[in-house]
């Protein structure tokens, strides 16, 4: 199976929420004795990609270095505010819009975007949309009634940059917005397709409160 070049992919995972429900920073919240995100790198880094974390302050990255194992990091990407009338606002899209700028400059030409709260996320999922990522500006799961994953997908950068500085300055914050009418986009049923992969589908498991821990402990 051929997949994209390792020089031109990059995988970026977004640790700047503001985990309002779930209260505290989710990604260096350890579950037995390992902070959240480390599971997602011990994933993700199998692929031998370049992996960046997309943080929101100076603040964050320096927590990140100080609890998890950064080996298998490329670099951090810092949320890039000066843009925004409202400094204060807080919103996946600017982080997207960030990487995307930024992996503009390091000449990567796609990216696997994956938002830290998907701990779950298996090898073969990310392996199967790695696929399409030739041929496609975008390659997004969805699910049998229509709602999209954007926050575990892959996206053209040049495109991307275009559509989430465009979508910025619109204030249009929501981020399936960001696909455009004229991008190549390859749908991927979650159900008929990546549950090959991922039988009971916990890729897509979102942990959002503390409750939620029960269920990411059981499949562990």
């Amino acid at each position: 199976m051929i997949f994209i070049s390792t020089n031109e992919l990059a995988i970026s995972i977004l640790i700047g929420g503001q985990s309002k429900r779930f209260g505290k920073d989710k990604g260096i919240y350890k579950i037995k004795n390992k902070p959240m995100i480390s599971y997602q790198l011990e994933t993700v880094s199998k692929l031998n990609y370049k992996i960046f974390l997309i943080a929101k302050s100076q603040d964050q990255m320096i927590k990140y270095i100080e609890n998890i194992d950064i080996n298998p990091l490329t670099g951090f990407i810092i949320d890039e505010k000066e843009s925004l009338d409202d400094k204060r606002l807080f919103s996946p899209l600017i982080g997207l819009y960030t990487l995307f700028k930024d992996l503009n400059k390091l000449s990567f030409s796609k990216t696997f975007v994956l938002s830290c709260d998907l701990p779950l996320i298996q090898l073969g999922v990310i392996k199967y949309l790695l696929k399409f990522a030739n041929e496609y500006d975008c390659i997004i799961p969805q699910w049998e009634n229509g709602y999209l994953e954007p926050l575990c997908a892959i996206y053209s950068i040049k495109k991307g940059l275009e559509s989430a500085k465009f979508n910025l300055e619109k204030e249009n914050y929501r981020l399936i917005k960001i696909i455009k009418k004229g991008w190549k986009v390859k749908y991927i049923s979650i159900e008929n397709e990546l549950k090959k992969f991922d039988s009971d589908l916990v890729s897509f498991t979102n942990i959002n409160r503390i409750k939620d821990l029960v269920y990411l402990k059981k499949h562990l």
